[in-house]
């Protein structure tokens, strides 16, 4: 239901927004550039289910070789302690569990394309355990939670495309992304707890949330030792190798359960594509509105809104530069790509803003477009407190991407 009244919202506020461009500023471009984007954005949706049309298939292909080999209940039973208390509507022990800890894990070593396969099989499953099927359940609410406030260890991509750009040291923006992340997914994860009234102040939770933190540390510690050249080689191949160790690991397990592993993998590559098919309509929704609420130029008065509030109030508006990126990225991933890389293009890839805007790039992650595409993979149509509390968590990732921005490049 709320994303039925952000949808509206898009379209209402984009045509008033037009209208008045086009009444007394005589900007005949506006509406063009509106019906040209609802094209655009329509077939951007496609391809993009287009593109996770293999990527789905092979993933989910291969966490049906898990599914059969017992990996994925092995990690269910392990993780059974502390998602009993984060996820206490899911039974102790079900295989859910070690597809939310693979979709986490991914999406922590920045594999995108393997994270959204994997939650999507994740969503499946609490779909099934799930009472009401049109309406998100509590697990399904904190495990879209954990996806879109976007705790990445190893901002991979990030760091690419500041090399591509020129920047003298692409790996600067890795300890200050790491910071910002977690901060955003422990404010994402005490919001939700209290939506659902979870307490999270039990020995099991707070020894967790300990380890996690002084393994962030830890990595910190570690990464900051190293050069640049080093840093990136060493994080790339951390990722890939872990990658390849998992398809390994699960056609081993597979093999040792005497399973027909590619009877398996075809079994769950053909759910693959059906669920690429299924979220088409979503995807069309969602970036139509998006798109059109950016052509209408409602995106930039925002921006400019912003910069004159705090500016009016006394405050520091360097950072106003880079909010577009930050603004974009609860929208559209591609669009707050496309922000940063403008930002790093026009203020510089050392510049502070150029940094910043990669902070917020890395903080948080496309909470509408994971939403349209989670929830409509399952047909989930009543999203209850989901929306509220993945944009709360990006507000706690933006608002510490702010105060780390200026904590280290300031």
């Amino acid at each position: 239901m709320v994303l039925n009244y952000i949808w509206i919202a898009f379209f209402l506020i984009a045509f008033v927004i037009a209208l008045v461009r086009l009444i007394f500023l005589g900007d005949t471009e506006v509406f063009p550039a509106m019906m040209d984007s609802t094209f655009s954005s329509s077939k951007t949706a496609f391809e993009i289910s287009l593109g996770l049309t293999g990527v789905l298939s092979l993933w989910l292909g291969i966490m049906k070789i898990g599914e059969k080999g017992g990996v994925v209940n092995l990690f269910a039973r392990i993780l059974s302690p502390v998602f009993t208390k984060l996820f206490p509507d899911i039974p102790k022990g079900h295989p859910v569990t070690g597809s939310i800890f693979m979709n986490i894990a991914a999406n922590m070593l920045g594999l995108d394309n393997a994270a959204t396969p994997l939650g999507l099989k994740a969503m499946e499953q609490l779909q099934e355990l799930n009472p009401k099927k049109d309406t998100a359940s509590n697990p399904m609410i904190m495990f879209l939670v954990l996806n879109t406030s976007g705790l990445t260890l190893i901002p991979i991509s990030i760091m690419v495309y500041r090399a591509q750009m020129g920047a003298a040291q692409p790996t600067d923006i890795f300890i200050p992304i790491l910071l910002a992340t977690f901060f955003s997914t422990l404010a994402g994860i005490i919001v939700t707890s209290l939506y659902q009234r979870i307490n999270l102040l039990n020995r099991t939770m707070l020894i967790t949330l300990l380890g996690v933190s002084l393994a962030v540390a830890g990595i910190i510690w570690g990464f900051s030792q190293m050069d640049k050249e080093r840093m990136n080689v060493m994080s790339t191949s951390i990722a890939n190798i872990l990658l390849m160790t998992i398809i390994v690991g699960f056609i081993l397990a597979g093999m040792r359960k005497k399973v027909n592993v590619y009877d398996a993998f075809i079994e769950g590559a053909k759910d693959g594509f059906s669920t690429a098919v299924r979220i088409i309509p979503y995807l069309v929704a969602i970036l139509v509105g998006i798109g059109v609420f950016r052509a209408s130029g409602a995106m930039d008065m925002l921006i400019d809104g912003i910069s004159w509030t705090v500016s009016a109030c006394g405050g520091n508006t360097d950072f106003v530069g880079a909010l577009p990126t930050a603004l974009m990225k609860p929208l559209s991933g591609s669009g707050a790509r496309g922000m940063m890389v403008d930002a790093m293009t026009t203020y510089g890839a050392d510049s502070f803003i150029g940094r910043l805007s990669c902070i917020f790039q890395g903080s948080t992650d496309t909470t509408f477009y994971i939403l349209a595409v989670y929830f409509g993979s399952v047909s989930i149509r009543y999203t209850r407190h989901a929306v509220a509390c993945g944009l709360l968590a990006d507000l706690a990732g933006v608002i510490a991407a702010i105060a780390i921005g200026y904590f280290f490049f300031g």
